[in-house]
């Protein structure tokens, strides 16, 4: 084996592998899990390839450990998975032992993490100048862009791609003349730009603007431009850099679950990985291990990048619209109520599975090369299922008054058909007028609008049993380990690095508690201060079982439901609490998991964890101060900005919404929408449905365990098509069949050119789409051109869906629907 052997584990008597110095190979284009390796010289922690004999009870003992930790692994390869299952004797063990821990034993991770490590200078002056230019211009253009509409998101791959040609043209601006300041010395060009500096920028713009313009900031909106109340600067940082960094320490706690474990493989980091082996490796491909293909991967992402640049996304963009939108269907029978709702793109169900345009395919699902198949047919049964199946039985039943609806969109509706107008139950201090809300409308929602509320509260009931059932031994037992008995190739090449003591993250936590408690109780926000923490326990207690599903299949459940149904319960009437306790309760988890989605991006690259610790936190902090500043200058600057008609559509349709749903959820309230008597009070068997749905699967797969019954993975079916509405069915079905063809047929039939290719596919793909569509933005959005008049545009905007009037029964002036009473 690769380790020596020989100390004792705390955990049931293990014998742990210890490090040795040595040589590697590198893993990545192996076309298949191989017990002996080719070796070249790299500088390493470790070695790889050699091999240790165990005694029989040490192998028998590590085997049955190694079962515990992957027993409901879907992403071990099933051949593997059988050898660890059965019975066999010290030999088999040990092989078995060799092959999990000399090298990834994931598929994806070798294709795309190489299995050695190269020492590199990380922490330059270079890095950090073009990390914190990218971080800069990336916060505050992503910042100024969310407030128009159409808004566009500058993402990381973006900073990826740009930071590579700064980092050469430092190279060959900057002198190479080395300095000596108080004694240290240092270099303005200590060496070529690397791998392990661009791992560190793209670490610094993925968490600051990677999603986008902070959260917070849609609450700082919604309170300025639409409930015209302005708590200062002050409240405005405190809450932004509460929201964005109190997830920090959540990180450090969930290292052990979530970054060490070669389990917890986190899938959209592998394109992160190949683009940086592909922009800093130029040489050739072996034909013999990529089914005969010679292409470097540079030439080929370059030509896959230039491809979706130039040849997809500025005709269908642009010029023909209808290649994207290809609801033929609707073109043909454009005023066909039931055609365009079972078929439309925009307001209907989107039930032709056909589109030409890799935004509509990626834009609510992010690529689908980068989704393990088990998590993709997970997601596309609960589209089938919930979405085309039950969607149709319960509006062509007219539950819901769904026949004066349509079928699906996210916009909320009165009993005349039309859009819920809110300022008709506020009154002027903006509280809910009872009277008013009484003598106007209940709430209506769209058929699958409201089974998708149903849908969130039964995915995080089977979140719960779920990981009670498949990965309550696993956290147990990892709860006992430390750093250095992790059976991880790559965790133990970590160990030359000294590692983030907790104590960072716990003193990180505390102030920023302190500062995220200043901002609810300093100002006049009426969350309490017993809310807050709760809103924090939701998010702690959540983080492990949604950050090992999405680390296992790419795919992230939300809390966004449950937060507004639970504050709307505890402290109805209040907007702003329940916007804060959303943010608090929300985005702190889903920050601590792009944290631990980072720290395991520099895990794979080998970035010395305290660097990665100076850069995210350093980063974060400067993003805040940037984004604050411009929504200021753009309040100040902008005339009638968050207007509906603004003249430069500086709207705000994220602070929009943002304003909507804290009337309906803070102010209406959950209990006169789901409380029994109300209309949608039947959805709450959902979170019944939800809780029964894991252990029923759970054993069946036991009673059945070489059956396909163990991938089945309750949470995903539920929640996986969380994004429907304001996506369609389209944006999944076609997600899941271009994520079949590469990651079943070609990952299956072509292994060496998936290994070699697949995920460079899809950051060309990717970064080629971003680019264009920030040109487009740039030079025809912004200047308020409109794309060529012509039939291919035209088309897709004359259907009944489009303008989502597709409802089979409108009222007449005077009339409404729906109870009498509410």
């Amino acid at each position: 084996m690769v380790f020596g052997f020989g100390k004792k584990s705390a955990v049931e008597g293990r014998v742990v592998p210890t490090a040795t110095n040595g040589s590697e190979q590198d893993s990545l284009g192996d076309e298949k899990h191989a017990i002996s390796y080719d070796h070249d010289a790299k500088t390493s922690g470790i070695d790889v390839g050699r091999t240790t004999e165990l005694s029989e009870v040490e192998a028998n003992r590590e085997v049955k450990f190694l079962r515990k930790l992957h027993r409901w692994d879907p992403n071990l390869p099933s051949e593997d998975r059988d050898a660890l299952e059965g019975e066999h004797d010290a030999a088999v063990d040990n092989e078995i032992i060799n092959l999990i821990e000399n090298d990834s034993p994931y598929p994806e991770v070798r294709a795309a993490v190489r299995n050695y490590d190269e020492e590199m200078p990380t922490s330059t002056i270079r890095a950090w100048t073009i990390g914190m230019l990218m971080v800069t211009l990336g916060s505050g253009m992503n910042m100024l862009f969310s407030m128009r509409a159409p808004s566009i998101i500058i993402t990381s791959f973006v900073a990826q791609l740009v930071a590579y040609p700064l980092g050469l043209g430092w190279d060959l601006v900057m002198p190479k003349k080395t300095f000596r300041t108080f004694g240290y010395s240092w270099s303005l060009n200590p060496s070529p730009f690397n791998m392990k500096e661009h791992t560190l920028i793209t670490v610094m713009a993925n968490v600051t603007f990677g999603s986008g313009a902070a959260y917070s900031t849609d609450t700082i909106i919604a309170q300025k431009g639409f409930y015209k109340t302005d708590f200062g600067w002050g409240f405005e940082l405190l809450l932004t850099i509460g929201t964005q960094m109190i997830g920090y320490g959540y990180a450090g706690l969930l290292r052990k679950y979530l970054v060490w474990p070669a389990s917890m493989i986190w899938p959209t980091n592998f394109v992160n990985t190949s683009l940086f082996y592909a922009l800093h490796d130029h040489s050739k491909t072996d034909p013999a291990k990529a089914n005969g293909w010679s292409i470097g991967r540079y030439r080929f992402f370059l030509y896959v990048f230039l491809g979706s640049f130039v040849c997809v996304n500025n005709i269908l963009g642009w010029i023909f619209q209808a290649l994207s939108y290809f609801a033929f269907a609707t073109w043909i029978a454009p005023n066909n109520v039931i055609v365009n709702q079972l078929f439309g793109y925009q307001s209907g169900l989107g039930l032709i599975p056909i589109t030409f345009d890799w935004t509509q395919i990626t834009g609510y699902t992010l690529s689908p090369l980068m989704f393990p198949f088990h998590g993709i047919m997970n997601s596309l049964i609960g589209v089938v299922l919930f979405f085309m199946i039950t969607s149709i039985g319960l509006h062509y039943s007219n539950t819901w008054y769904a026949q004066y609806l349509p079928i699906s969109d996210s916009n909320s509706y009165d009993n005349t058909g039309s859009r819920y107008n809110v300022s008709r139950i506020l009154t002027p201090d903006y509280q809910l007028d009872v009277a008013a809300y009484e003598a106007y409308s209940p709430l209506f929602l769209s058929t699958t609008f409201s089974l998708a509320y149903g849908l969130s509260f039964a995915a995080i009931m089977a979140l719960v049993t779920h990981t009670i059932l498949y990965h309550g031994q696993e956290i147990w037992a990892r709860t006992k380990l430390s750093l250095g008995e992790e059976p991880d190739v790559h965790t133990k090449m970590m160990q030359k690095y000294k590692e983030v003591p907790a104590w960072w993250y716990a003193v990180s936590f505390l102030a920023v508690l302190g500062i995220a408690l200043a901002s609810v109780l300093a100002y006049p926000t009426h969350l309490t201060w017993w809310a807050f923490f709760i809103s924090l326990a939701i998010s702690l207690v959540f983080s492990v079982p949604i950050g090992m599903i999405q680390a296992i299949t790419n795919i992230q459940l939300g809390l966004n439901v449950i937060t507004e149904f639970i504050i709307g319960y505890m402290q109805p009437g209040r907007p702003v609490a329940m916007m804060l306790f959303k943010t608090y309760g929300y985005i702190t988890m889903t920050q601590g998991l792009a944290f631990a989605q980072d720290l395991k991006l520099g895990h794979y690259m080998k970035i010395p964890p305290r660097i990665m610790f100076s850069g995210q936190i350093i980063a974060t902090v400067w993003s805040c101060f940037v984004q604050i500043a411009v929504l200021n200058w753009a309040f100040g600057a902008i005339e009638d900005i968050c207007d509906q008609n603004n003249k430069q559509h500086f709207s705000c349709p994220g602070g929009r919404v943002f304003f909507n749903a804290s009337v309906i959820w803070g102010l209406i309230g959950p209990a006169r929408i789901f409380s029994a008597g109300q209309i949608y009070n039947s959805l709450l068997y959902f979170f019944l449905a939800g809780a029964l749905g894991p252990p029923i699967f759970y054993f069946l797969a036991r009673a059945f365990p070489k059956s396909n019954l163990r991938y089945v993975n309750v949470p995903l079916i539920f929640g996986g098509a969380g994004q429907i509405p304001p996506a369609t069915t389209i944006n999944y079905t076609t997600w899941a069949a271009v994520g079949f063809a590469f990651n079943k047929v070609i990952k299956n039939k072509y292994r060496g050119w998936w290994s070699h290719y697949n995920y460079i596919t899809s950051a060309g793909l990717d970064t080629g789409l971003a680019i264009c569509t920030i040109v487009i933005f740039l030079t025809l959005q912004l200047t308020n051109q409109e794309p060529p008049s012509w039939w291919g545009n035209n088309v897709i905007t004359s259907t009944l869906e489009a303008n989502f009037a597709a409802v089979r029964e409108t009222i007449p002036e005077g009339q409404t629907f729906g109870p009498s009473k509410w």
